[in-house]
């Protein structure tokens, strides 16, 4: 065990204090973990538009002081009661969703949408007690979807944290946490394109750019991106990039006219009710499915005519791109150690801890795709 197990750990957090208002470095107090949950030193992380939403409690429930952070890579510092298959030392990504094994969902081969440590961005406590595990001067300190990895130490669910290849780079992989693995996936694991088939991104930010990876990982022919904004995308595999505001007629039609009755596989990225329904009625009748990933406003609702559907277009949705936290992200690990998958190319800026708000900066410009945070300085 290591010397510090069972003891309170005092290390530096990035706190926000109340919506909107930059983080502040404070000295917090980090309890030992109980039963099911582990301890972990963070050693990079990585800032996901998730994180700058929820800071900036536009259109959800407001739940300060805050720690938030759910993208990163770590060393576990000791475990609690109960937990097995962990022990420190271990190399392990902290997920935002977790994997139980034991619902129906864990045990089933078609779903990773566990009962037990499925997503829920208003809890800011432990399962185990209610509580929180941060505190400054004794006054909690909220969680942030069960990893809050904005501080130098966090005390996660067991099921949230996948142990990885202790020669990973944690520098690198740490963004599999999250937005990387969802494009990944999203193409993978439920679009599945067949090699030398065509495919539409709709857009192009990290996940969609990681989706993009996704069809060239497949040997997806042609890699059609669709965004308001061309980047450099000949790295990702794209091979044709279509700004809908350049015609007078949807997009659909547009990619339907240039792939001869539609693609074979789209996937959506955005979360705009616009571009999902354009990504349904762009694949090719007979053959053709749609994958929605972004999430759209609680409000939005999806309209197409029936016809799309009898004419056998499929439409599928996915969650963190299919992939079981525990069982499946150290062989997407695996998938980057043998040079299968670039993670260089979607890692754009690097900060010390020290100046996190730089990376919010970049994030809320729309500079780059990911910022890596060093937490050793």
């Amino acid at each position: 065990m290591s010397s510090t197990a069972g003891q309170v750990i005092r290390c530096r957090a990035a706190v926000a204090w109340e919506a909107g208002k930059p983080l502040v470095i404070e000295e917090v107090e980090v309890a030992p973990p109980q039963a099911n949950e582990v301890r972990l030193k963070i050693l990079f992380t990585s800032l996901c538009h998730t994180d700058v939403y929820f800071w900036e409690a536009k259109g959800q429930n407001p739940l300060f002081p805050r720690i938030y952070g759910h993208e990163a890579g770590g060393i576990v510092e000791s475990v609690g009661e109960g937990v097995t298959d962990l022990k420190p030392g271990d190399h392990v990504l902290p997920v935002f969703t977790g994997e139980c094994k034991e619902c129906d969902h864990c045990k089933s081969e078609e779903s990773n949408m566990c009962n037990l440590l499925r997503i829920n961005t208003d809890r800011g406590v432990m399962l185990n007690d209610g509580n929180s595990r941060f505190s400054i001067n004794r006054k909690p300190i909220y969680h942030f979807v069960g990893t809050s990895t904005f501080s130098e130490y966090t005390v996660v669910h067991v099921g949230c944290v996948a142990k990885i290849n202790p020669l990973a780079p944690l520098d690198k992989v740490c963004v599999l946490s999250c937005g990387i693995s969802t494009g990944l996936g999203a193409t993978l694991n439920v679009a599945k394109p067949s090699k030398g088939s065509t495919v539409a991104i709709f857009g192009l930010g990290a996940v969609g750019l990681a989706a993009a990876e996704g069809a060239r990982i497949a040997g997806a022919s042609r890699i059609i991106g669709v965004d308001l904004n061309a980047k450099d995308l000949k790295k990702f595999g794209v091979t044709e990039f279509v700004n809908p505001k350049d015609y007078n007629k949807p997009v659909q039609e547009v990619i339907s006219e240039m792939t001869n009755g539609g693609v074979y596989r789209s996937v959506e990225c955005t979360g705009n009710i616009d571009a999902m329904i354009s990504a349904f009625e762009c694949v090719h009748d007979g053959w053709g499915v749609a994958v929605l990933v972004g999430v759209p406003h609680k409000n939005a609702e999806f309209k197409t005519h029936p016809m799309n559907v009898l004419n056998e277009r499929t439409l599928k949705g996915t969650f963190f791109g299919n992939y079981k936290p525990r069982s499946d992200l150290p062989s997407v690990v695996e998938k980057y150690m043998n040079k299968e998958l670039e993670l260089e190319k979607f890692i754009t800026h690097s900060v010390p801890f020290s100046e996190i708000n730089k990376a919010f900066e970049y994030m809320l410009k729309g500079e780059g795709l990911r910022c890596i945070i060093r937490m050793e300085e």
